[in-house]
Parts: C-alpha cells; structure tokens; sequence
C-alpha cells in the first residue's frame, strides 16, 4: 500500500484529469484513466487490445429503458473510467491531505414545497396503490442550495468529512469527471458477483437517530413498526424475483441484519445465489433496487414517470466496479446512487425519496425526506452535525453495536418466524427430481416478476419450466404445455381498455375452453373468478405486503397477499358452477377456486410471505394435473 496524497492534489488541479476515490475494507483506492460514454450496458468494453480490463461505471437511472421499462430519457451519460491505473492508498494518509476547511451552503431547499409532495404522497397512495398498480412506490424530491468554492475542491473537501464522520457505508466514493461530479456514503451493496456467487442487499426501513444516538428503547420502537417491517419484506420480494432470474439456485435469504450508520440506521438482508452470466447481464437484470423505485418494478417506474417532476439523472442507478478474475472474466462491485451529493457550477443537488405504501402518512414521509437530506448534509458538514451523537474521548472504547444487544438481535429474528423457510434453505442449482418431473410448464408473465419465484419453486417441484411474456406468448405454446399457470400482475381485472388485461383473460379462457391443466395467479385468479361469474370488487384497504392465514380447502395456509381487488361470493358459498370455492366466512372474499384439470389462488404463495407457499402450491398443482 502506497501514500499518494499529493497524486491526488495534482489531479484535482487538473480541470481535464478525471478519477474516482473508493473508500471500503478500511482503505482507498485511486482509480484513474480514459473516460468514454457508452449507450447500452452491453457496450462497457471490458476487453481492450490487451485482454480483459478493469472499467468503473456510473449507470443512470434512464438504462432501465433497457429491460424494457418507461423511463425519461434525460440524456444522463452511462460513463465508462477505463481503469489504466488502479492505486491502493494509506486512508489516514489521504485524510490528512484532503482540504478541510468548512464550504458553507448558500440559500437551499428542496425543488418542490412539502405541501407539494405531501399531496404527490396523497395521490399515489389512493391513484397507483389504491387502483391496484403495486405496492410500494418510491418517490424522489431533491434538495438543492449554492457553495462559494471550485466544484472538485468541494469534492474533496466532502469526500474528506465522509472519511471521518460516516460509519457503516459500503462505499464512500468521490467521482470526478468533466461536467458530472459525485460524492456520496452508499450504505447498500445493490449486486455483487465475485467467482461465480452474486449477492444482493436489501435494505429497507430507515430509523434517523434522535440527539444524542440511537438507544436500545428508541431503535427497538423502531422494530416493532408494521410498516417498517412490511416495507422490508416487501422489497426482498421483489429482489429475490431479480436474483430467481440471474441464479440457477433462485438465491437464498439471510439476515436480517442493523446496517449501523452514523445518523441512521436500517434493516437489511443479504440474498446469495449462483450465477455464470456475464456481470453486465447481471446488472442489466437487476436495474434497480426497489428500495429506490417500488414494486413491482416495471409499473414502479410508470409510476416514477407519472409522478416526479424531473428526471432522476444518476440518483437510484448505480456505481459499478467490473474487475478481472483469475478464470477470464469479471467480478462486480455496484453499490446503488443513493446518500449522494452532486456538484456542478457551485451549485449541490441531494436527491432523496420515502418510500410510500397503503398506509403512509403524507406529512411522515416529508419528514422521511428531510431526515435523508440532513443525513447526508450532515455527513459532510454542510450543515451542523450531531456532535453529542458523535463525541467521545479518543481512548474510550468503542460504544457497542445496538445489534448485539440481546433485546435487539431477538426483535430482529423473531421477523424470520413469519417467513417462508423455502427461501431460507440452500437451494439446489441443478434441476430436481420432483413429484411432477417430466412434465412441461408455461408460465405466462403479465408485467410481475414474481413469475421467476414462481418457475423456481416450479423446478423444485420437477417441472420443465419457460416463461413467456403476455404480450408474446402464442396460442401454440399455450396449447402444447402440460402446465399453463396464468400469472399475476397489477392493475384492475375489470379494466375493458388494457391490452395486458385483455390478453390474460385470452390466456385463462383458452386454456379453460381446452380442459388442459391451468393454474391461475392473483390477477389471473381474479380474471379466472369474473369468467365463472363470480363478481370483482376492491377491497376497502389493500392487501399489499399482507400476511394472513387463510382456507385453501383441505388446510389452511399463511400466504402473502399482494392484491387492491378480490373476488368475493355471499359468505357461505362453497361452490360456484363447475368450481369449488374457498372463502372467507365472514366477507365471502375468494382465496382459492378449483374444479375440473384447473385450480387457482389469490395469494402469492411464492413470496418470502407465504409460510406455507410451497406445500400450497404443490396441492393445487397436483390437483390441477390430476
């Protein structure tokens, strides 16, 4: 390890030089090199003339146009550093030479008043999550004030108080090239494959410190919040779809876990699977966390788009480190853009975001925003720090982690009891030998990503397994499949006008008319219940992220719920022409329907909320191909 402070100086001197600054595992790392834009992920040219190379990238939220999802094209670069020197520096050494002196902000404030967001919050909550559009949505204001010095000075001067004030960040990182400058503490670990293995970090839920720290009694207030804890499992939904869509073994759950920080402290879980797909096409799969957009993610991003009043720029993309292997590849390192300072022309840009759900308070999540915002002002001293949270004498120990508190690790496992243990267990990569091998399913895609939880619980039970997407799949291949399960998807089932909708009710009434095994899903369920004639109505409150026990026939079962309607009989019903119906006894709303080669289900029964998920589905399958 090298002490290079002065390299550094020299290349903030520079106005034409470009580089990143890394701070993880205790050091910094000094990357310079060429800079090239590029159009599409698969354009990072990780070989050069000399074999394969080492490029860091930073990937804006708009290449999410490339999984086919609506996002404004702002013209943001996807800026490639074409790595020609990679230096490991002494981090104490760094610190000392990096510029110290206080950069005080000019007037600020965030680009649209609270009263504006709280009613964005308003709308969202009773337009997309009340009309059955998703259940989390994440949307973003940013805070914005003027500082009187050179932007690569500010830089480094930001770049030094994360050093020394922030804790708990994955990386800390100043990104300096022409006309784009960023400086930020990310505390989350979007994707990382490193020899074969990919990992992702889920972290939901956000406890801002009170003066003078966090204490057992406050953070455990925190736990105990519903919604809190539904945002989080919410989100490790959504990304175990991204990891059962990358890694031959689906991806398993740990955690979950305090991510400690030095004003505020999240939940998290690690997911791991294993994959050998090229690391672009891994990141191209996982644009991009839910924490930051909502889900399910393609209607987040419309959503997005309906909603913001700008475009994102770089805020919810990611930082990506692509490093070759030993076996002729690459690693990658992408923590997500969030905890980000943007500088251009002396003038700061903090994007920040809550994440809204059915039960937010609109006045709650605009203090969300303002605790974020002040986080990260406060991280780099642009504002006054919580010093009585910080202070303590040099030789005192170090004060202990609240996750090892007794009382605090037992409030956060006692989380897992609620969980499906399908996903906490190893998970074979190669195909099973299952009750039902040999025989063929398709599963059709209508904009819900929950089908590749589906397909892999699908494999474990020995099916053959392909997933087409609603707007491609052909009556051909519904016919010829042993299987068909009709997927879920947002939006209403009644809506005449939607061309997905109107597709789906195809799918379910093709396969039913030719007596072949179908298996139908929340929305296609739905669909499944109005084609029998069973009426469609919302519910008074949407189930989204709910848990509930619920009659499936023989047994009952703990599912997760992920609908805004339901079919619904008189209470009592328990037939309903050529199907059987399972229901609630007192509101007659419909779980299940079965009868002849066909079976359905409202909830989701491959989510992480779906404790008996799997022994469900296996009954209903069976049923259906018997």
């Amino acid at each position: 390890m090298t002490a290079l402070p002065t390299r550094i100086r020299d290349l903030a001197a520079d106005p034409a030089a470009s580089f990143v600054l890394i701070a993880r595992d205790g050091g910094v790392e000094l990357l310079t090199g060429e800079i090239i834009d590029v159009e599409a992920l698969s354009d990072i040219p990780l070989t050069g003339s000399e074999g394969p190379r080492e490029v860091f990238a930073m990937v804006p939220y708009r290449q999410v146009r490339e999984r086919g999802f609506d996002a404004q094209d702002d013209g943001t670069p996807l800026r490639c550093l074409l790595v020609s020197e990679h230096e490991s520096l002494d981090a104490a050494a760094v610190t000392a030479a990096l510029p110290s002196a206080p950069i005080p902000l000019g007037e600020g404030g965030f680009d649209i008043s609270d009263e504006e967001y709280a009613a964005i919050v308003t709308r969202v909550i009773v337009e997309e999550i009340g009309r059955g559009e998703g259940a989390n949505f994440v949307i973003r204001r940013d805070y914005r004030a003027s500082f009187d010095a050179d932007d690569r000075t500010a830089a480094l001067t930001w770049f030094r108080a994360l050093l020394e004030h922030e804790r708990g960040a994955y990386w800390t990182f100043a990104v300096v090239t022409p006309g784009q400058i960023a400086v930020g503490a990310s505390p989350e670990a979007h994707v990382v494959a490193h020899d074969g293995i990919v990992t992702m970090n889920p972290i939901s839920g956000t406890f801002r410190h009170p003066a003078g720290g966090a204490t057992r009694e406050s953070l455990s207030e925190f736990l105990a919040s519903t919604k809190e804890t539904e945002e989080l499992f919410m989100v490790v939904d959504e990304e175990l779809k991204m990891m059962s869509q990358v890694c031959s073994d689906g991806g398993r759950i740990t955690g979950p876990h305090l991510k400690e920080m030095s004003r505020l402290t999240h939940t998290e879980y690690m997911l791991r699977g294993r994959s050998r797909l090229d690391p672009r096409e891994i990141l191209r799969e996982t644009m991009f966390a839910p924490t930051v957009t909502g889900s399910p993610m393609q209607n987040a991003c419309s959503v997005i788009l309906r909603h913001e009043r700008a475009p994102r720029g770089y805020y919810s993309g990611v930082a990506a480190l692509f490093t070759p292997n030993a076996e002729g590849g690459h690693d990658l390192d992408a923590p997500i853009l969030i905890r980000t300072v943007y500088l251009q022309d002396g003038l700061l840009r903090v994007p920040v975001g809550a994440t809204l759900v059915r039960h937010s308070d609109p006045y709650g999540e605009v203090s969300e925003t303002h605790g974020k915002a002040a986080g990260v002002l406060g991280a780099i001293g642009a504002i006054e720090r919580d010093h009585a949270a910080e202070a303590r004498d040099d030789d005192a120990p170090a004060p202990a982690r609240l996750a090892d508190d007794p009382e605090i690790a037992a409030l956060l496992a006692s989380r897992n009891v609620r969980l499906a243990d399908f996903w906490m267990q190893p998970q074979d990569a190669t195909a099973p030998t299952g009750r039902f091998s040999g025989r063929r399913a398709l599963v059709v895609d209508a904009e819900d990503r929950f089908t590749t939880m589906l397909a892999h619980q699908l494999r474990h039970l020995g099916l053959d397994v392909r997933i087409r997407l609603w707007s491609e799949v052909t009556t051909e291949e519904i016919d010829a499949a042993d299987l068909v399960v009709a997927g879920p998807g947002p939006g209403d089932p009644r809506d005449a006008s939607s061309p997905r909708i109107a597709r789906m009710r195809q799918v379910v009434a093709q396969r039913r008319a030719s007596g072949r095994p179908l298996l139908a899903v929340c929305l296609s369920h739905q669909i499944l219940a109005d084609g029998l004639g069973i009426g469609l109505v919302p519910l008074d409150s949407p189930y989204q992220g709910v848990q509930k026990t619920v009659p499936v026939f023989e047994q009952d079962a703990s599912i997760g719920f992920y609908n805004t309607f339901t079919a619904r009989v008189s209470p009592g019903v328990s037939r309903v022409g050529a199907a059987e119906v399972a229901a609630d006894a007192g509101t007659g709303d419909v779980y299940a329907l079965r009868g002849e080669r066909f079976a359905s289900i409202q909830g989701h029964l491959e989510s992480i909320l779906s404790r008996d998920g799997f022994a469900t589905l296996e009954r209903l399958v069976a049923h259906a191909l018997n």
